[in-house]
């Protein structure tokens, strides 16, 4: 009968420093343990008194002697014991080596074939985007799809996935410099989850805008609008939308405008649920008046929030739309962003809830909520 001996060079190194705590908790007692052991007085002046503590120190002495023969055995133990777990550790690593090298190879040559006719691999996920690109789709079997890049001025679509695997999350979307008044940069959508089973990826955040500086007024440009999140095939949730905001205007200018939030990607047609709907984004505060009495400018409008998702046509729950952010405080007013509306579930599910309106003047809307499913749901509430 053979035997298979198998030997963790984790558990090895664990041992090794488990038996070197030993040794020093006995080498620290025998230290202790030394002189009283040693020196032991004799009760009397009688020559049995003192025949019995010779005798005494006498075995204590013995037992030092074998004390110092044990830990030297013991080092030699340690070391022998550490010397087999770094052995094993770099013959593991040696066989590792060989093995994810023909594993890369076998990778390379399966997907040779669809990455040359369809630019695309048969399996593995797909690459994030590099500056300015979106990002690559996973594999026609199974991969899920790269992240797209933060690029200027829009972020990146995250990749699709294949037939399983999830959807790329989109690229947030470009903030200009402070000063110019430039707009922000909208956010990438979510790539699409797989056919079969695969989360749709989460839309990118909207860029942020750039105030203005001149002291007459110059306008903040408005926030980005958030990526919608991806949908997804057969069974999956939906991604969730994206958001931003605009930044504050300068003296006397006009706060910008938020950027509205992406919209919730559906959820798979059998089953899954809607994707939340993006935030809308904070409107930027208005500047302050110049001079004594100097009239603020106003502050810019809260960003509507992005629709929820719908759910699977048979199950699946709708997503919730997020409402617009509340206008930043100061000089003048702004009105508030209108809440999204929520996601419908189809056969069975419960409607997504509608989105809160924003608060200024006056304040957002609240999104309508989303209906329940034909057969067994309940419907959202309104914001």
């Amino acid at each position: 009968m053979s035997v298979v001996l198998v030997v963790a060079p984790e558990a090895l190194s664990a041992a090794a420093a488990n038996i070197a705590g030993i040794g020093s908790s006995l080498g620290a007692a025998n230290a202790a343990a030394a002189t009283p052991t040693t020196t032991v007085l004799a009760a009397g002046t009688d020559e049995i008194s003192t025949t019995i503590a010779t005798l005494f120190c006498g075995y204590a002495r013995d037992y030092q002697n074998l004390s110092t023969q044990l830990a030297s055995f013991h080092q030699q133990f340690l070391q022998a014991l550490t010397g087999s777990a770094n052995s094993y550790t770099a013959a593991e690593a040696a066989n590792t080596n060989p093995l994810q090298a023909l594993e890369q190879q076998l990778l390379a040559a399966i997907n040779a074939p669809t990455q040359t006719l369809l630019g695309r691999p048969l399996i593995g996920n797909g690459a994030n985007g590099a500056p300015g690109q979106n990002g690559a789709d996973g594999g026609l079997l199974w991969g899920t799809g790269g992240t797209g890049d933060a690029t200027h001025p829009a972020g990146g679509n995250g990749g699709n996935a294949g037939l399983i695997g999830n959807g790329g999350a989109g690229g947030t979307g470009y903030s200009p410099a402070t000063g110019t008044g430039a707009g922000g940069g909208a956010g990438g959508s979510g790539g699409r989850g797989g056919f079969f089973f695969g989360s749709g990826g989460a839309g990118g955040d909207g860029g942020a805008s750039a105030g203005g500086t001149s002291p007459g007024g110059q306008s903040a440009g408005a926030g980005g609008n958030g990526g919608s999140g991806g949908a997804t095939g057969l069974c999956g949730t939906g991604g969730a939308g994206g958001g931003k905001g605009g930044s504050s205007g300068a003296t006397a200018s006009l706060g910008g405008i938020g950027g509205s939030g992406g919209a919730g990607g559906d959820g798979g047609w059998m089953y899954g649920d809607g994707g939340a709907g993006g935030a809308g984004g904070k409107g930027g505060t208005g500047g302050q008046g110049l001079g004594i009495g100097g009239i603020g400018g106003d502050g810019g409008g809260g960003g509507d929030g992005g629709a929820g998702g719908n759910g699977g046509w048979v199950v699946g729950n709708g997503g919730g739309g997020d409402g617009g952010l509340s206008v930043g405080p100061h000089s003048g007013r702004g009105a508030g962003g209108g809440g999204g509306g929520g996601g419908s579930a189809l056969l069975i599910g419960n409607g997504g809830n509608g989105g809160a309106g924003g608060t200024g003047l006056p304040e957002g809307t609240g999104g309508t909520g989303g209906t329940g499913g034909l057969l067994f749901g309940t419907p959202g509430m309104h914001g």
